[in-house]
């Protein structure tokens, strides 16, 4: 993986926890402006890579470059330029929405002016402007993780790394949070998101990597992925549960790859309505059939044997 201008490269990247080996030596480069994923369960090793691109935890193994520098000598230089929203929001609930921003900025070194004017425009972004007085325990999750993601961009980073960031919130939440980062993204800023959720890799990532059990299994665009490891289209045939292993016989020549899962089979094919036809003309009466498009999760069956949701 070439590239001089990459912001984040690593080669055997490793670290360990005593015996634990929780990240076994990848290489991954992100490239200037794009949005980049983690996806895995977890602990497959997303949050420890994390800990090291934003150097709060060493690495025990291999080479990590961040904006062009070593974290173990040049941390302090980096994080000036990171932005980092954790897993859970690290707010000071004592304090209100705008003085989070304020005593945040302070932390580099901003001057007063610069902060004030710079939270005015990031509780625009994160639609919190009509909440800027009110304390933050009282918010929502989904106002609470705006907040948290407006805090990390007051020094506007050129990368900023998002560990799990729509972990509890709830659909409406999630897509305006997507809504929020999409349009970072096209200010230019560097995303590097980790997930567990399938949807949310295809939503936010222009490339991703698979990773389990500290291992990068995977890597490409989603799409990519999908064409990789899944095909066009999946026929799910649902059963009542214990009754799909008697039909799998029957349309296991139908697909290149039939999956089983407790309650019903998946049929991995270019054509879902053309097995399904044929799998009606076998006498095979699901309780209920559907033909999608092939997605993440497909893959990561493929990859892993289990899904991404814990």
């Amino acid at each position: 993986m070439a590239g001089d201008g990459a912001l984040v490269r690593a080669r055997g990247l490793g670290k360990r926890f005593g015996d634990f080996e929780a990240v076994r030596g990848i290489d991954l480069e992100v490239r200037p402006g794009e949005a980049f994923g983690f996806l895995g369960p977890n602990g497959a090793g997303k949050s420890s890579t994390m800990r090291m691109i934003s150097c709060v935890s060493p690495r025990t193994g291999g080479e990590l470059t961040v904006l062009g520098m070593d974290p173990d000598r040049a941390g302090p230089r980096i994080r000036a330029r990171l932005g980092v929203v954790p897993q859970q929001d690290n707010l000071d609930t004592e304090l209100t929405v705008r003085q989070n921003l304020h005593v945040y900025g302070r932390y580099f070194g901003l001057s007063k002016a610069h902060v004030r004017a710079r939270a005015e425009e990031l509780l625009d972004f994160a639609q919190l402007t009509e909440r800027a007085d009110d304390e933050v325990e009282p918010l929502s999750g989904g106002m609470k993780r705006r907040l948290t993601i407006a805090r990390s961009l007051i020094n506007d980073p050129e990368l900023l790394l998002l560990d799990e960031p729509t972990t509890g919130l709830d659909p409406q939440a999630r897509h305006l949070l997507w809504d929020r980062l999409f349009r970072l993204k096209q200010q230019g800023v560097t995303l590097i998101v980790t997930t567990h959720y399938m949807d949310e890799a295809e939503q936010l990532c222009d490339r991703l990597v698979v990773m389990d059990g500290g291992r990068i299994v995977a890597e490409g665009s989603p799409g990519e992925l999908i064409s990789r490891h899944a095909t066009r289209e999946v026929l799910e045939l649902r059963f009542a549960p214990g009754a799909q292993a008697a039909a799998e016989p029957s349309v296991v020549d139908l697909a290149e790859r039939v999956e089983v899962l407790p309650d019903r089979l998946l049929l991995y094919t270019g054509d879902g309505e053309s097995a399904l036809k044929a799998a009606h003309d076998r006498g095979v009466v699901p309780v209920s059939s559907l033909v999608r498009r092939a997605t993440l999760e497909d893959v990561f069956l493929r990859l892993t044997g289990r899904t991404l949701v814990d």
